[in-house]
């Protein structure tokens, strides 16, 4: 993989490789986990439910009626966790690899975000464990800034959680989505002192690769390390089971009764 480009050719890539492409004319990209015999393992939202960028995606319809692999597109009701054909998760787009445990000035010389982070990878099995185990219990609610596809993919190759669920999430796609508009804003003051439209561009990408670099997982204080057979405690998916449970059981007393 290059400086600049994390392309890769479809030999090239092992069994719990964290893969992307993108869509969109390079609007965003989407990510997966790669699990071996042409299979990848996604997250992305639930049909019909809130919109978001992603419904639209192509491999949607056709991993429907993928005409090589009769399992393509397999998901258990009300999830989105979805096992794929690798040519329907690249649809018409080029293959691309994540990055593990880079260097932070390789880090930071990847302008764009949701392509590498400093945080290292888990053994191949560890990460091909958790994937599969989500995609038989779930990955939650789809969230563009706090629960995406990057997100999942992020998780299962670290097994890294962020504790603070106000913030941003794992997604470098989305530090980016924040970075630059912040960056913008906090360097508008020093256009009084900086008169040189190069010196304020300059100050504003310092700034933006600076933001992207702190909500990197690798770096963040607030990550702790999850067994994936206790995410859904951690993250409060089975409170919100009981919670539903709790409210259900009233009327099935009423019905059996």
């Amino acid at each position: 993989m290059g400086l600049l480009s994390n392309r890769v050719e479809r030999g090239e890539i092992n069994p719990g490789d964290h893969i992307y492409t993108y869509r969109a004319v390079f609007t965003y990209s989407h990510h997966g986990i790669y699990v071996g015999g042409s299979k990848v393992v996604h997250f992305r939202p639930e049909r019909n439910a809130d919109s978001s960028i992603e419904e639209s995606d192509s491999y949607d319809s056709m991993s429907s009626s993928c005409p090589t692999f009769p399992d393509c597109g397999f998901k258990l009701p009300n999830s989105g966790v979805t096992l794929t054909c690798l040519d329907c998760f690249l649809g018409k787009g080029s293959l691309y690899c994540f990055e593990y445990g880079v260097a932070p000035s390789v880090f930071l010389v990847k302008v764009r975000g949701g392509t590498c982070t400093t945080a290292p990878s888990d053994p191949p099995e560890s990460v091909i464990h958790r994937a599969m185990y989500l995609l038989q219990n779930g990955f939650g609610n789809y969230d563009i800034f706090q629960n995406n596809c990057e997100d999942f993919a992020l998780y299962c190759k670290t097994g890294l959680l962020i504790m603070d669920k106000l913030g941003v999430g794992r997604s470098g796609q989305a530090s980016s989505a924040v970075g630059a508009p912040l960056a913008a804003i906090l360097s508008s003051p020093l256009k009084l002192l900086m008169p040189s439209p190069v010196g304020v561009a300059t100050v504003t990408a310092g700034m933006y690769c600076m933001s992207r670099y702190a909500t990197d997982i690798g770096v963040r204080s607030d990550v702790i390390k999850v067994a994936v057979e206790d995410l859904a405690v951690n993250v409060g998916w089975a409170e919100d089971d009981h919670e539903e449970a709790a409210e259900r059981a009233p009327s099935d007393r009423l019905i059996t009764g």
